[in-house]
């Protein structure tokens, strides 16, 4: 009993020694953290582009068999996987650091032979504890887990933007799809020219030269359709990449675009807030926050406590079970001099803080940029393709009546090419307009934080 009253009057004097030199020692920087979410709040200011919206980016275009190129993607990209990996490294990294409060326990046994004296015994019980008197280690492990949230958010954007990469490739195949599907039309009608010039030249009234001339742009034209054959093909190697596939037949794509709805922009600060960029870049202010707290106070007293039960004996069972003795020791450690090197640790922790901040802004301000962009180039395709199916119905007239100039000898088979050939881009233009204007809608989706809900 003395001996617990003795040792509890030692502690009792670390711990007033402690508390009398923990000197309120605190950084100087401004609050990180609230200035972001002022930041984020007073971002930006922009129009909704419609009524419609959705819940996840993947509901942006309802069709089952994309929803199956998703979730494939999702369990097999390779990416993603290490991705996931770097989660799970930095969860256990996190229950190192949480491990480091608690309590440690080493126990050893030593075993010695001595001439002519016999076999000597000796076994300890070692408990090691650092109280965490200033929450230093608290802040520690909390800033851990807020590297884990960092890497969730990390982990869940590479997810989103894995699903947005899938539905773009496949909206890039149908589009390709048309391509072909227009070029093919347009070596018909060449093949037709061809044909029918052939029989005016039989009839003695059309001329070699126009034959030549319809020749040469059909082979021309021929060698287009190899061009965007192949791009079709690599488009399928670029999904079957994405999909975490080595190799494996071609995804089968629909022959028409599907309806693709567009996304609602929110409140910037609602729209924002979702984002996993942002939050993760916010967690990163966080964990850089806490870390600093902790540096600061690495600069205070620390009290380290330590009980050992030591034993020594000729007899191995002696030795372990039995009358052990018990020591406790205290010990109160307070940094004097260390050639400045705590004080500089606690100031590159200030600065980690202030320069997680700044790419917090940055992050921020590409965000705004994003949907600023998007919502912009939705407008912007949508009076493109008000245009263009104008002119292409205007092109369709035109190349009906030279159609028939050509065939009544009013026109020449160059006036009649020229037209054939306009019409025929235009409708590529009004086909890559429509894959573009669906395609940014995904891209829109992405920049206002709707995540893939698979």
């Amino acid at each position: 009993m003395q001996w617990n009253q003795a040792a509890m009057k030692h502690l009792s004097l670390l711990l007033v020694l402690a508390v009398l030199g923990g000197c309120t020692l605190a950084g100087t920087a401004p609050d990180y953290q609230q200035q972001a979410i002022t930041e984020r709040d007073h971002a930006a200011s922009w129009p909704s582009p419609g009524p419609a919206t959705t819940a996840g980016l993947n509901q942006l275009i309802a069709d089952d068999e994309l929803d199956a190129l998703v979730t494939e993607a999702l369990q097999a990209n390779p990416g993603l996987q290490q991705t996931l990996l770097s989660v799970q490294i930095y969860q256990a990294q996190w229950r190192q650091a949480f491990g480091q409060r608690l309590p440690s326990v080493e126990l050893g046994g030593t075993a010695a032979k001595v001439e002519d004296a016999g076999s000597t015994f000796s076994t300890s019980l070692t408990v090691s504890w650092q109280l965490d008197l200033w929450q230093s280690l608290s802040d520690r492990s909390r800033a851990a887990g807020k590297d884990v949230e960092q890497q969730q958010q990390l982990y869940q954007l590479a997810r989103d933007t894995l699903a947005a990469n899938v539905m773009d490739a496949w909206l890039a195949l149908i589009a390709q799809q048309q391509t072909i599907a227009i070029q093919r039309k347009r070596l018909e009608t060449l093949t037709n020219n061809a044909n029918f010039i052939v029989q005016r030249y039989r009839n003695g009234t059309g001329s070699l030269d126009d034959l030549t001339t319809a020749r040469t742009v059909l082979a021309s034209e021929q060698a287009n359709l190899e061009s965007y054959t192949e791009t079709l093909l690599q488009q399928q190697r670029a999904l079957r990449t994405l999909l975490g596939r080595s190799q494996g037949a071609p995804v089968a794509v629909a022959d028409t675009f599907p309806d693709v709805i567009t996304p609602l922009a929110d409140l910037p600060e609602q729209t924002l807030a979702r984002r996993p960029d942002l939050q993760a870049a916010y967690a990163a202010i966080e964990a850089a926050d806490l870390r600093s707290s902790a540096a600061y106070k690495d600069l205070l007293p620390s009290i380290n406590l330590e009980a050992a039960l030591l034993d020594s004996d000729g007899n191995l069972n002696d030795a372990l079970l039995t009358g052990p003795l018990w020591s406790l020791l205290g010990q109160l450690t307070a940094p004097l001099y260390k050639g400045g090197q705590l004080q500089a640790a606690a100031d590159i922790a200030e600065l980690e803080t202030a320069q997680a901040y700044q790419g917090y802004r940055d992050t921020l301000y590409n965000a705004v940029t994003e949907v600023e962009n998007a919502l912009g180039l939705e407008q912007s395709l949508a009076r493109q393709q008000v245009h263009i199916e104008d002119a292409l119905a205007n092109a369709t007239i035109n190349l009906t009546q030279y159609r028939s100039s050509y065939r009544s000898g009013l026109a020449s088979i160059l006036d009649l090419l020229t037209v054939e050939q306009k019409t025929y881009d235009l409708q590529n233009q009004l086909n890559d307009l429509i894959y573009q204007r669906l395609s940014n809608r995904v891209n829109l989706g992405l920049a206002l934080g709707l995540g893939v809900t698979l």
